[in-house]
């Protein structure tokens, strides 16, 4: 019998990786309820620290914002990270909301007619609103030359 996690979803681990600071509470069969500090996410999976007694082939059931509850198998361990593959993978539409949804900010509401973060164009196009919010609410007084 081979060893470790028997996954129907292929390795796909080219996937562009979004990086991340997000601590999550992973909820492990024997072990109940652990700390997990994502590092970086994907819609295959993502990588953690903070989870160097845990084993390959070990599921723990995290909750992403957008997401809900998605179940992850330890795929490799490295000293204190570990990566995870999802059980299933995320579509896309739904990573870009995760993705926003994780963002730092007051006004994520704002931020959804902007496109998927990460190209420079919509980076830009969010720092101009921002910059154009503060000129209309009188917090950044611009002068004219």
């Amino acid at each position: 019998m081979r060893g470790g996690a028997q996954l129907s979803v292929t390795d796909l681990r080219r996937s562009t990786r979004h990086p991340v600071n997000l601590p999550i509470i992973g909820e492990h069969r024997a072990r109940g309820d652990i700390m997990l500090h994502l590092a970086n996410i994907s819609t295959t999976g993502f990588m953690a620290t903070g989870c160097s007694d845990l084993g390959r082939g070990e599921r723990v059931t995290v909750r992403l914002p957008v997401i809900g509850r998605i179940e992850a198998f330890l795929v490799w361990t490295d000293g204190d990270r570990a990566g995870f593959q999802f059980e299933r993978i995320i579509r896309l539409d739904d990573f870009n909301k995760l993705i926003r949804a994780m963002q730092p900010g007051p006004d994520r509401a704002a931020r959804a007619d902007v496109a998927p973060l990460g190209s420079v164009a919509a980076r830009l196009l969010r720092r101009t609103q921002i910059l154009l919010s503060w000129q209309l609410h009188g917090r950044l007084a611009l002068h004219r030359p």
